[in-house]
C-alpha cells in the first residue's frame, strides 16, 4: 500500500509498548522509520519486552513519557490508552497523526480482511472463521485483539490468503485507511462505559467498522439487534443478517435446533460440537464470512463437528472430588457472565469480580437466583458487586483468586460447578484476562483429590 512507502525515515512514537505495541514497532523499524516506544509502566514489569527491543534496535523508555516522545511524526496509540488522555490530546492539538496498530497493519497487509468487532463473542468467532478459512487456504492469518498481533502476520499476507482479525472499540477509534472487505458486528451490549461520555459514543467507536466499506464489500450483522438493523441499512454495501429467532427473511438464521444459511439447512445443533444459543449467533456470523471467502458448506460442517471453543471462553479445566472447575476468565462484561450462567445445570459457585467497566450487575439478578449457589468476590469491582446482589445468594469476598478458589472449594458440593467468570476487567489484579485465566486452571491442578 502506498501509505507505508511514507514511512522510510519518519519519526514515530509507539505509545505503549505491550504485545501489539511491540509488534507494530518492529513491523515500523524494518520499513526504515525512526521508532521510539514510550510506556509509562516501570521497567521492572517490561524485562522481556525491553531484551527484545534491544535485539531489535528499537530505542525506548519504559515509566515516564519524556521530551524524545513528543517529537514524533506520527504517533501508534496502544488500546489501553484512551484517546480523550492529556497524553494523546497533547499530539492532536499539534496534529500529529494517531493511529492504531491495525490500522498500521493494514498498509503492509497483502490479503482480504475479514474483520470482527461486537460487545461478546468475538473471540470465539474470530476463531472459528479461522479454522473455517484454513480448510481451504491454510496460510489463513488469524489475528488482532485475539492475543496476537495484526503487525506479527503481515509480512506473511498474500493476495491469495484471507486475514480474519479480531477489532475492539479501542483500536476502532483510532483508523483511517482501515478497510476489511467483510466486517462482522456481532451484537451491542454496554461495555467499557468507563470510557466513554455514554453508551452511544461506545456503539459509534465500534461502528467505526465500517467507516470504509464500499459497495463491493459485505457487512455481516445480528439482524436481531434493533440498533445493528437500523445502522445496517444505512450502510451502502452487501448486508447479511443473521437472527436467533428463525426469522427467514435473513441470510442466516437458527430455527428447530437448527441453523440455515441462504434458506438451506446448515448443521443441526446435535452436530455442533459449540452449544448455546450464544454460540449459535456466532457460528452463523463465522460460517456467512466464510461462505463469502469460498469456503464449502462441508468444510464449514467439518470445522463444526470438531471446535471446542477458546481457552478462556467455558473451558472445562477438571473434575475434583465430583466438583467440575470452568475457567471462563474471557468473560468480561455482564452479557458474557449471564450466557455462562445459562450454560449449566448444575448449582454454580461463582467466582467473579475484577476492575469495574461501568457495567449494570442488577441485570443479572434473576439469572443469579435461578442458577447460582454462592458467589465468592475478588477484585475492586467487589463492593458495587455486593449492592447489586445482596440477598440473592451467600456472598464472600477474598483478596486473591488462590483464596477464592479455596473458599469456592470449600463451600461447593459433589456435582456443583465451581465458575470462574469476571464480568469485568482483569487489570486490577492480573496482566490480562488470560494471566487470571491461567492462574486459576493453575490453582485448580494443583487442588489435591479426597
Amino acid at each position: 500500500m502506498k501509505l507505508k512507502k511514507e514511512l522510510a525515515g519518519k519519526k514515530i512514537t509507539v505509545l505503549g509498548g505491550a504485545r501489539s505495541g511491540i509488534a507494530v514497532a518492529k513491523l515500523l523499524h524494518k520499513s526504515g522509520a525512526h521508532v521510539f516506544v514510550s510506556d509509562s509502566a516501570s521497567s521492572d514489569s517490561k524485562k522481556d519486552e525491553i531484551n527484545e527491543l534491544r535485539r531489535t534496535g528499537i530505542k525506548y523508555e519504559f515509566g515516564q513519557h519524556s521530551s524524545i516522545a513528543h517529537e514524533a511524526e506520527l504517533v501508534v496509540l496502544s488500546p489501553g490508552i484512551p484517546v480523550r488522555s492529556e497524553l494523546v490530546q497533547s499530539f492532536l492539538r499539534r496534529d500529529i497523526p494517531v493511529l492504531s496498530e491495525i490500522e498500521i497493519a493494514y498498509w503492509f497487509c497483502e490479503s482480504p480482511i475479514i474483520a470482527v468487532t461486537g460487545s461478546n463473542g468475538k473471540t470465539t468467532t474470530t476463531t472459528l472463521i479461522g479454522e473455517m478459512l484454513k480448510k481451504k487456504y491454510p496460510q489463513a492469518i488469524v489475528a488482532g485483539n485475539i492475543g496476537k498481533a495484526f503487525s506479527e502476520y503481515v509480512d506473511g499476507s498474500s493476495p491469495n490468503n484471507w486475514a480474519v482479525i479480531e477489532v475492539s472499540s479501542f483500536q476502532l477509534e483510532t483508523i483511517d485507511a482501515f478497510h476489511p472487505k467483510q466486517a462482522v458486528v456481532l451484537n451491542f451490549a454496554p461495555n467499557h462505559l468507563n470510557r466513554y461520555d455514554g453508551y452511544e459514543d461506545y456503539l459509534k467507536a465500534k461502528w467505526r467498522i465500517t467507516k470504509n466499506l464500499i459497495k463491493e464489500d459485505i457487512l455481516i450483522y445480528n439482524a436481531a439487534d434493533s440498533k445493528l438493523s437500523e445502522w445496517a441499512e444505512q450502510i451502502d454495501c452487501n448486508i447479511q443478517g443473521f437472527h436467533i429467532k428463525g426469522v427467514e427473511n435473513h441470510a442466516a438464521y437458527y430455527s428447530n435446533d437448527t441453523i440455515f444459511i441462504n434458506d438451506e439447512k446448515l448443521a443441526g445443533t446435535e452436530a455442533i460440537k459449540i452449544k448455546g444459543k450464544h454460540n449459535y449467533m456466532n457460528v452463523m456470523a463465522a460460517s456467512l464470512a466464510a461462505l463469502n471467502a469460498g469456503v464449502s458448506r462441508e468444510q464449514i460442517c467439518e470445522v463444526l463437528r470438531s471446535f471446542e471453543g477458546v481457552e478462556h471462553r467455558l473451558e472445562f479445566v477438571a473434575i475434583k472430588n465430583g466438583i467440575t472447575y470452568v475457567n471462563d476468565s474471557k468473560a468480561t462484561t455482564v452479557e458474557s457472565l449471564g450466557y455462562a450462567l445459562q450454560s449449566f445445570n448444575d448449582p454454580i459457585v461463582l467466582i467473579t469480580g475484577g476492575q469495574d467497566k461501568g457495567s449494570d450487575f442488577t441485570q443479572l439478578n434473576d439469572l443469579i437466583c435461578e442458577h447460582v449457589k454462592a458467589i465468592v468476590l475478588i477484585g475492586t469491582a467487589a463492593e458495587k458487586m455486593i449492592n447489586a446482589w445482596r440477598g440473592l445468594a451467600p456472598i464472600y469476598k477474598e483478596e486473591s483468586l488462590k483464596n477464592a478458589v479455596n473458599k469456592a472449594t470449600e463451600i461447593a458440593d459433589e456435582k456443583n460447578i465451581i465458575l470462574l467468570s469476571p464480568a469485568c476487567a482483569s487489570f486490577d489484579m492480573f496482566k490480562d484476562y488470560e494471566d487470571r485465566g491461567r492462574q486459576f486452571k493453575q490453582i485448580v491442578h494443583e487442588i489435591r483429590a479426597a
